[in-house]
């Protein structure tokens, strides 16, 4: 899979009480939780956020609670791919079950900026800074992973498999 688009930067330790606060959590409309996302970290993401732009952020990103609508909340504002030097380990399960694209990277969450234009390719893990020349090395998608964010996630990999 191929990604590019502008960065949105964030710093440590994100939660998921504000990817998506707990006053939207009854609702499972996606459009409804995108119109919602961030908002209360950065009030401006969704009239800034364009379909294909990237997030890097800092480490333990989305840390706190095990809502699934944090990364289905990412997904649906028109974020293609979220890339940290670590994540909570629920958000991580969470994001690859909803087909959420995630990276772990800590030269890149360093190195690039808020703005910048990044290509990603998560077959080879290579993602390089556009705006820069520099160019960073994350894991690869294993096989499995790649198929089951192809598939929109864990029910849809699931779907195809039963076929």
């Amino acid at each position: 899979m191929k990604f590019s688009g502008k960065v949105i930067k964030y710093g440590s330790n994100v939660d998921t009480d504000v990817i998506i606060p707990a006053r939207y959590l009854n609702t499972s409309v996606k459009e409804e939780l995108a119109a919602h996302c961030m908002e209360d970290l950065d009030p401006d993401f969704k009239t800034k956020v364009e379909p294909g732009d990237i997030i890097v952020a800092g480490s333990n990103f989305g840390c706190g609670s095990s809502r699934e609508h944090a990364p289905v909340a990412i997904k649906a504002s028109g974020i293609s791919c979220v890339i940290a030097p670590s994540f909570a380990r629920i958000f991580y399960r969470n994001s690859i079950n909803t087909g959420l694209p995630i990276l772990e990277c800590p030269e890149a969450s360093e190195g690039i900026s808020d703005g910048d234009k990044i290509e990603i390719d998560t077959d080879t893990g290579e993602i390089k800074d556009i705006t820069t020349g520099k160019v960073y090395q994350a894991s690869a998608f294993p096989a499995f992973i790649s198929e089951i964010i192809n598939s929109d996630g864990l029910v849809g990999y699931t779907k195809s498999k039963l076929k």
